[in-house]
């Protein structure tokens, strides 16, 4: 699977096919986010490609970022960690005439070279096998959601089951809204499982659901080197004495060019930065850049429990996590087209004191317009924040259409509802400091 090209040219096309109705009017505020300078930094980091944690891309991207740190003031350093890699050479499924490519799930184990065969077993949702599964291939039936992780229930309830009943190996069938292979987080310290575990894309998994139906045999073949190498998280501070910080945070990494996922984060998080350095003279600065997401929040557990400004010195945190304004999008026959509006799905949470002015300052941004208390909802690494004792803290999340689909392009952002976004959580973050 591979993604559009991603330079500002394709990036600007992108965006032209579906604008949106109208720039937000505080766009055309003096002190504003030009929505020229969000389509450059959107076009910069979509530019950078494939961003799984210490790769090619996401060293660029971070090398990048720092530079644009220090050009506004901040005092950068990098925290250095290890994460798992793994190139494949050979990850595909047969059932007799039936072949297709797979998703090896980190952390990968490998089959023999020639491949690992066995009964081909749907087992379904609640982990219920249509049939024995001492030595099979396990097909896991996913229901229809919009996945991020191995650990949410609804993955490991199923794979739990088929290697507790014997299975070889698993193949989840990810069956989300885009067809695709759906990439799952997971544990970056250690395999899940003792076998093989690959993902399959719903649209290519009817001919193998034949094959379990009718009880013949498959052969799941995972080959390719891997290790671990490493990453770092990115740490800008403006520490002017104060004694009380502010901090923003972001993650940049992921398991394919992140557009929608990670692109709006990343826009916003650049612009708050150069705002802040001139803006909030009171405050200590951190800006903070985590690499090491797609391993159930690696490097932001790195940072918080070793670099970040303690809990007691740290006067508000704000989080830019995932699906900050992707675009939403239509379903046609056949295809689908995107829509100039943004997803819903994302969510804002706040500390409870923050929920009655959040809701006026984020009235007409969908889903962010409804927020939720801390008390009632986190996710992502903003959990990890509030579970190590910051606050007031605020932070978004969600899941878009093409969230961790090797197609989310830059199709899947907008310019113009980023840069109205980054206002909101901007003014939110210059009342929470006030």
């Amino acid at each position: 699977m591979t993604s559009l090209p991603a330079t500002r040219r394709a990036f600007l096309a992108a965006s032209g096919a579906a604008p949106l109705l109208a720039a937000a009017p505080a766009l055309a505020r003096p002190d504003g986010t030009p929505t020229a300078t969000v389509t450059d930094d959107l076009a910069r980091y979509i530019g950078f490609g494939n961003k799984q944690s210490g790769g090619a891309g996401d060293i660029a991207c971070g090398e990048w970022l720092e530079r644009e740190l220090a050009a506004s003031g901040f005092a950068t350093q990098r925290q250095t960690f290890s994460v798992p890699w793994f190139e494949a050479e050979a990850a595909d499924l047969t059932a007799g005439d039936a072949r297709t490519t797979v998703w090896p799930q980190p952390i990968a184990r490998t089959t023999p070279a020639e491949g690992l065969s066995g009964p081909l077993v749907r087992v379904d949702a609640a982990g219920r096998a249509a049939r024995p599964l001492e030595g099979a291939i396990a097909l896991v039936d996913l229901p229809f959601g919009r996945w991020s992780a191995m650990n949410w229930p609804g993955v490991k309830t199923p794979v739990d089951a088929a290697f507790a009943g014997g299975a070889a190996a698993c193949v989840i069938v990810t069956n989300g809204p885009t067809g695709k292979v759906i990439a799952l987080n997971t544990d970056g310290r250690k395999p899940l499982y003792d076998g093989p575990v690959a993902l399959l894309a719903p649209e290519e998994a009817a001919p193998f659901f034949a094959a379990a139906a009718e009880g013949r045999a498959a052969r799941l073949t995972l080959t390719g080197r891997g290790g671990r190498r490493e990453a770092f998280n990115l740490v800008g501070r403006l520490d002017r004495g104060r004694g009380k910080w502010m901090v923003v945070s972001t993650p940049r990494s992921g398991w394919f060019t992140c557009a929608g996922e990670r692109g709006g984060g990343i826009a916003t998080w650049l612009h708050i930065a150069r705002w802040a350095a001139r803006a909030l003279p009171h405050h200590d600065l951190a800006f903070v850049c985590n690499s090491g997401h797609e391993y159930l929040f690696l490097g932001a557990e790195e940072l918080i429990h070793r670099v970040a400004p303690r809990p007691k010195e740290t006067a508000f945190w704000l989080h830019l996590g995932a699906n900050l304004a992707a675009r939403d999008w239509h379903d046609t026959v056949g295809t689908s087209k995107p829509l100039p509006g943004t997803d819903s799905q994302r969510f804002l949470a706040v500390s409870p004191e923050l929920v009655a002015p959040a809701r006026k300052q984020f009235a007409g941004l969908a889903g962010l317009e409804a927020p939720y208390s801390t008390n009632q909802i986190t996710a992502g690494e903003l959990s990890n924040i509030v579970a190590a004792g910051y606050g007031p803290v605020a932070g978004v999340f969600g899941v878009h259409r093409y969230h961790h689909v090797a197609e989310d392009d830059e199709r899947c952002v907008s310019a113009d509802a980023v840069a109205q976004t980054a206002l909101a959580f901007r003014d939110l973050l210059a009342a929470a400091v006030r």
